[in-house]
C-alpha cells in the first residue's frame, strides 16, 4: 500500500459506484492542490468478499453500507491506525433522532456503533438535527452545503433577484430565512399542509392515552385531556405572484409535500419553481413525480448517489461538494483549525 506524505491514506467503500466516485473526487482535489503527487496519493480500493443470504435480501443498501463502514473502521483500528476519520456526507437514519411511539432512537444507535468500532473523528454535512452531534463522544464536524447552493442560485438562475425563498412548512422557516437574508430576497411560508409536520408526530409521551380515573389518581391531580390539533386550510404567507419560488430544505426523499407546495405556489402566481436541498434521497417514484409536477428544477448535492434518478428525470441537477470534504480531511490530518470552513455560516444554515 502506498502512503501519502504525513501518513494520510484515503479508503472508499464499495457499496455504490457513485460513492467511489465521490471518494475519487475528494482525492483528486488534494492532487490539484499539489499537496501530493498522483503516485503518492492513491484512492485505495477495498477487496471485500460478500455472500448473499436469502433471508436478508430485503435489507436496504444503507444497512450494507453502514456495516461495511463499521468493518473498515474496525480493521483500521486493529491495524493500529493512529487516527480514523469517517466521512459520511449524509448521516444514515438521521430522521430517527427522536423517540416516537415508544420507538428507538436509531441515529443514537448508529453513533454508538461508530464510536465502538474505533472512529476517532466524523465529518458529515447538514445533519437533520444538529443535536445529533451530542450522540457522539468523538469530535463531529457538521459541514454546510448552503454556500454551494447559494452560489448555484446566483450563477445558474439569471433573474434570481426576482425570486422569493419559500419554506414549505413553518418548521423549515429558519433555513429559508437564512437563505433569504444572504441573497437579500423576500421570504414566504406555506402553512396548513395536508400531512402532519415531523414535530407533530406522536413521540410516545402521550401513550397510553390519558383518561380520567377516580381510583388511581386523586381527583385534584387529574391530568387534563389534550385537544387534538387541526391544521387550517393551506395558506401562503408572503407574496409569490409573478416571482420565482425557491423552496429550500435539507432532505428531499418523499416528494409529495414538495409537489403539493409547488402546486400551491403555482396557483398563487409563481411562474418558476425551484427546489434546493442538501441530500437528494429521491426514493421510490420520486423522479417520476418530479417530472410530472409543476417543479421546474430540483437541485441537490452529491452527498447521496442519485445518477439513476437523474436519468429518469432531467429536472434533477447536482452540485459538487467534494471540495469542502477534501479540505476538511486535510485540515483535520494536519491539525489545522476547522473554523475557516464555517466562516459566515449561521446556526440556521
Amino acid at each position: 500500500m502506498n502512503h501519502t506524505k504525513g501518513g494520510l491514506v484515503i479508503f472508499t467503500a464499495n457499496s455504490h459506484p457513485s460513492g467511489r466516485e465521490l471518494g475519487k473526487r475528494i482525492a483528486d482535489v488534494e492532487v490539484r492542490k499539489k499537496q501530493y503527487s498522483t503516485e503518492s496519493f492513491p484512492l485505495n480500493p477495498l477487496a471485500i468478499s460478500s455472500f448473499v443470504n436469502t433471508a436478508l435480501v430485503s435489507i436496504r443498501d444503507v444497512n450494507t453500507t453502514i456495516m461495511e463502514m463499521l468493518i473498515m473502521v474496525y480493521a483500521c483500528r486493529t491495524s493500529c491506525a493512529r487516527s480514523i476519520t469517517g466521512v459520511l456526507p449524509y448521516f444514515p437514519y438521521s430522521k430517527q433522532c427522536k423517540m416516537r411511539k415508544r420507538g428507538s432512537i436509531v441515529s443514537k444507535l448508529i453513533a454508538s456503533m461508530m464510536c465502538k468500532a474505533g472512529l476517532t473523528h466524523l465529518i458529515t454535512m447538514d445533519l437533520h438535527q444538529k443535536e445529533i452531534q451530542g450522540f457522539f463522544n468523538i469530535p463531529v464536524d457538521n459541514l454546510r452545503a448552503s454556500p454551494f447552493l447559494l452560489q448555484y442560485i446566483q450563477e445558474e438562475i439569471p433573474d434570481y433577484r426576482n425570486a422569493v425563498i419559500v419554506a414549505k412548512s413553518p418548521s423549515s422557516a429558519k433555513r429559508a430565512q437564512s437563505f433569504a437574508e444572504r441573497l437579500r430576497l423576500g421570504i414566504a411560508v406555506i402553512h396548513g399542509e395536508a400531512q402532519d409536520a415531523e414535530s407533530d408526530q406522536v413521540d410516545g409521551r402521550h401513550s397510553p392515552p390519558t383518561v380520567k380515573t377516580t381510583g388511581a389518581i386523586h381527583p385534584s391531580m387529574e391530568i387534563p385531556l389534550l385537544i387534538p390539533k387541526e391544521k387550517p386550510p393551506i395558506t401562503v404567507v408572503g407574496d409569490v405572484g409573478g416571482r420565482i419560488a425557491i423552496i429550500v430544505d435539507d432532505i428531499i426523499d418523499d416528494v409529495d409535500s414538495f409537489v403539493a407546495a409547488a402546486e400551491t405556489l403555482k396557483e398563487r402566481g409563481a411562474y418558476k419553481i425551484f427546489v434546493m436541498a442538501t441530500h437528494g434521497i429521491l426514493s421510490s417514484e420520486a423522479p417520476r413525480f418530479i417530472e410530472e409536477s409543476a417543479i421546474d428544477e430540483v437541485v441537490v448535492t452529491n452527498t447521496i448517489p442519485h445518477e439513476l434518478q437523474k436519468l429518469q428525470c432531467p429536472k434533477i441537477k447536482t452540485v459538487d461538494i467534494s471540495m469542502i470534504l477534501s479540505e476538511a480531511i486535510r485540515r483535520i490530518h494536519n491539525g489545522e483549525s476547522m473554523s475557516y470552513l464555517f466562516r459566515n455560516i449561521g446556526v440556521d444554515d
